[in-house]
């Protein structure tokens, strides 16, 4: 069996299959709702996770940025300890 690292987007390599299938998608804006790849990949995801809805992020630095936002307002402090991820590893995010 081999072994897919997921563990970061800068340690993954995408496979050929994969960079042909990501070649070919169809594209649009996303930020207007126009590309049918990320809207179809929301719309899976929702549906498979029971959501309304889903959101796509190109990076989990993203993703725990919108956690972090959801909680607290521009300039607002969180509390957390010196090992925390997002403290140690994602204080220019």
């Amino acid at each position: 069996m081999s072994i897919i690292d997921l563990r970061s987007d800068t340690v993954t390599q995408p496979t050929p299959g994969m960079l042909a299938v990501m070649h070919a998608a169809p594209t649009g804006d996303d930020v207007y709702g126009e590309d049918p790849t990320v809207n179809r990949l929301e719309a899976r995801l929702a549906a498979d996770l029971g959501f309304q809805a889903a959101l796509f992020v190109p990076s989990g630095t993203m993703s725990n940025l919108l956690g972090l936002m959801a909680h607290c307002e521009r300039g607002e402090e969180y509390i957390v300890g010196q090992q925390a991820h997002t403290y140690k590893y994602e204080g220019g995010g």
